[in-house]
């Protein structure tokens, strides 16, 4: 039954984890001090740490009966998920003031947005931002002047980042404060087609942009379910949010009230004590969130983020993991790339409401879990609203306002998740299934070979792209250059598949969180850079990629494979420039795709991976 199959999977991450949670705990433990965090400072410290504030708040900090609560932000006004944070902080202070509190902007992170970086070389550094986002967040908190904290960010790298560097502090309450999506623009299905169509010469670059900028087009997230919106989906299924959180858009009235519940409610897990975000981000935590990922189709990126994570909160997580709770659990959505309609719809359709309530009904989620909003995320399957003006919750609708976008547990769209994991010879990989019909998820075709996606666009841009074929795209993972995602090659090998060629991608690196038609076995490991295999494909050799199956193999005796010489990736090619070379230290102690691509924590996940190797 499903619910075994969650239970199965939750025993034994639990199991695997328990040296290094156990060693996170006993952390979290020796942070914790009786009283408000300032009165471990010394005189001269805490005098430092309040010297700005206004007489009424320094009062309270000096007498130490108010808790106070630190703001760290993504806030940038050039990205239009991160736009409208720009007034949180004043929202925060008022509100927190109302509740007996303090509030503080502690610190900013970057925020970078991979719709701006696609195909550019700053692309390279993407991956790398969550890691320094995570160091940004510890260094925004190392004061040790906080009782509480808000997390403010949506986007990609953003939200894991700032997940990461929270758990270093895991001792402390934190409420993650979302901006929501962008109302609706240009419909999916347009814009797709303007992109294939540009792809195939037929129109312009002023029509394209021109539909593009009607698609994202003011403040908020992409409206798309790619990694931004999956994040949102995560914190609130994991119990980050506040609930319903997620998905009203900036600017409305319902989102201001739940910015303001938000940093009240951080006031209040101050005082109890009882919300340690290293308490509720247990194994059971992560189970909901890969579940939450998997009903929905949501971004391939998380097969990274939540790995690493995890890994800072000592659990050790998975692609097995990924792989057997996607054989349990359906999928209930259809939202862009896996449909055409946005999370504005799935919003409106119902929600994350009824997604929780129909997979708590179905034993499909922990629902005795903490979590921001109390002990159950029972509160989760109840819809918000506002009630006379004030932030309310009610129960969850009785049915989806529309079966093409969400559905429940009896009548899902696909009774296994979108997300697998593939392996054979070629190393392990994961495939994003949901957007790709039965008749696309295997091939057998001859292997074309590009150390970029630069060449493969060169190669399609000439017309040499023909016949049957599986691009391998290589010396794309983390230690070879970050490992950027690939998304400008989704619309090409679209137009090639729509012709009727047989076509799929295998690379080392990531594609999109919106990554769509066309059979792609993205994050191969170990990476060629790192000796994988796929240092030795050439053209010509013949791969087949089953996605039902299970399996990636290049058809090749293992003795001709292992005498090969491998390909040697170029250092000069893409280690500086746009900042490349600040981040060679990342590049040096990255871990593979399946440790969460991090740098952080140093040691733990490959030892706690040696220790339990089945």
């Amino acid at each position: 039954m499903p619910a075994a199959a969650i239970r199965a999977v939750t025993d034994a991450i639990r199991a695997r984890s328990a040296p290094t949670r156990d060693a996170y705990l006993e952390r979290l433990s020796a942070q914790r001090t009786k009283g408000p965090r300032r009165s471990t400072l010394s005189c001269g410290n805490l005098a430092h740490g309040f010297a700005a504030c206004a007489p009424a708040e320094k009062a309270e900090l000096k007498a130490g009966a108010a808790p106070n609560v630190g703001i760290v932000s993504a806030y940038n006004d050039m990205l239009s998920a991160h736009q409208p944070f720009e007034t949180y902080p004043a929202a925060i202070r008022n509100a927190v003031r109302e509740a007996g509190g303090v509030a503080q902007f502690a610190g900013g992170t970057p925020a970078m947005c991979d719709g701006v970086t696609q195909g550019q070389t700053g692309m390279e550094l993407s991956l790398f931002s969550r890691d320094t986002i995570a160091l940004s967040t510890a260094i925004a908190l190392s004061h040790d002047m906080f009782d509480a904290a808000l997390c403010l960010g949506v986007c990609d790298k953003i939200v894991p980042g700032l997940v990461m560097g929270a758990l270093a502090y895991g001792h402390l309450p934190f409420v993650f404060v979302p901006a929501g999506p962008m109302t609706s623009g240009l419909p999916n299905a347009e814009k797709s087609r303007v992109r294939q169509l540009y792809a195939e010469g037929k129109l312009g670059r002023a029509d394209l942009l021109e539909a593009e900028a009607a698609s994202y087009h003011g403040a908020g997230t992409c409206t798309f379910y790619g990694t931004a919106n999956s994040n949102q989906m995560l914190m609130e299924v994991m119990g980050l949010h506040l609930p319903g959180a997620s998905f009203p858009n900036p600017g409305s009235a319902l989102r201001d009230a739940f910015t303001r519940a938000a940093a009240m409610r951080a006031v209040e897990l101050a005082r109890s004590g009882n919300a340690a975000i290293g308490e509720i981000l247990d194994e059971r935590a992560f189970v909901n969130g890969i579940v939450g990922l998997l009903a929905t189709g949501g971004s391939t990126n998380h097969t990274i983020h939540l790995v690493a994570m995890a890994r800072a909160a000592g659990i050790v997580l998975r692609w097995d993991d990924f792989d057997a709770l996607s054989a349990a659990v359906p999928q209930l959505t259809r939202i862009y790339p896996n449909g055409t309609a946005d999370v504005n719809h799935f919003h409106a359709a119902g929600g994350m409401a009824f997604l929780v309530r129909e997979l708590l009904s179905a034993g499909l989620l922990h629902g005795d879990v903490r979590t921001v909003a109390g002990d159950s995320l029972g509160a989760y399957a109840r819809e918000a609203w506002l009630d006379d003006g004030r932030l309310s919750w009610r129960d969850a609708a009785a049915a989806s306002g529309d079966e093409k976008v969400l559905r429940p547990v009896l009548h899902p769209f696909d009774a296994q998740g979108g997300i697998r994991t593939i392996s054979g010879n070629l190393g392990r990989a994961v495939v994003k299934v949901s957007a790709v019909a039965p008749a696309h998820r295997r091939i057998e075709a001859p292997a074309r070979v590009f150390e970029g996606q630069g060449e493969l666009q060169r190669a399609f841009s000439q017309g040499e792209l023909t016949g049957d074929f599986v691009a391998v795209v290589r010396f794309q993972g983390p230690r070879a250059n970050g490992m950027p995602e690939l998304h400008k090659l989704t619309p090409l090998l679209g137009v090639l598949q729509d012709r009727g060629q047989r076509v799929a991608l295998l690379t080392d690196g990531r594609m999109s969180g919106a990554s769509g038609k066309v059979l792609a076995a993205i994050h191969l490991s170990p990476e060629a850079a790192a000796g994988g295999v796929l240092a030795r494909v050439r053209d010509g050799d013949m791969v087949r990629l089953d996605a039902d199956a299970g399996t990636a193999d290049v058809l090749l005796d293992a003795a001709i494979l292992a005498a090969r010489p491998a390909a040697v990736l170029d250092p000069a090619k893409n280690h500086w420039g746009y900042g490349r070379e600040l981040f060679s230290v990342f590049r040096q102690g990255v871990g593979g795709a399946e440790e969460g691509a991090t740098i952080l924590p140093p040691g733990p996940a490959r030892a706690a991976r040696a220790a339990c190797p089945a």
